[in-house]
This record gives structure tokens, sequence and C-alpha cells, in this order.
């Protein structure tokens, strides 16, 4: 059995989540969890809560919590906000502010 949880729309690059999610994918919760407690990128404070939101969809379904690991970790690109910074000479440069949807699911062993 595999429980999942999903964040949308994360205000963050897929590509900056990506090096997170890299790093935890097939570890056990337990281990995911300490690596990402102690990693000072923002983007690992959101893969955690993301975790810890999985870890608690199995506990309701009474899943044994220190068997957990981390099956699949992933991340989507989501919709890019288009902004304009005005530059010189009346121009206009594009701002990509880009979002993320972060997706994991953890398995019993």
């Amino acid at each position: 059995m595999a429980w999942r949880a999903v964040h949308r729309f994360a205000r963050i690059s897929p590509r900056k989540v990506g090096l997170m999610v890299n790093l935890i994918r097939g570890d056990d919760v337990q281990e995911a969890l300490n690596v990402l407690k102690f990693m000072p990128q923002r983007a690992a404070v959101l893969v955690s809560q993301v975790l810890t939101s999985a870890v608690a969809n199995a506990n309701e379904a009474e899943a044994n919590v220190d068997e957990l690991f981390v099956e699949t970790a992933k991340v989507d690109e989501g919709p890019t906000m288009k902004r304009f910074r005005p530059k010189d000479r009346g121009r206009a440069h594009p701002i990509m502010k880009r979002t993320s949807h972060i997706t994991i699911v953890v398995e019993e062993r």
C-alpha cells in the first residue's frame, strides 16, 4: 500500500526543489527527514512538509510508520507567472516567476 502527498503551486523553481527531492528518493522516512532538517536551502522545508504530510496520511490508514520509505519523489513544473521589469530607454525585460508541484509517495517495506 502506498500513501502520497502533493504540494501544488509551490512558489519556488522546480530546479531548486529537484535538488532536495533527489537527496531523499529511496531513503527511509526518518533518515530523509533528518537529511532535510539540516539542509540550508528553502526548498528543504517545503519537501519536509510534504513528506511529513505523506507520513501522516499513512498513519491515518494505520500503517507501520517505522517501516515507511520514500518510494517516489518528483517535482513537476507548475504554471509560470510572467512579470516585467522596466529597463533603460523604455525597454522591459521579462521575469519568470516559476512554480512547482511537489509529489511524494511513501510505502511500507
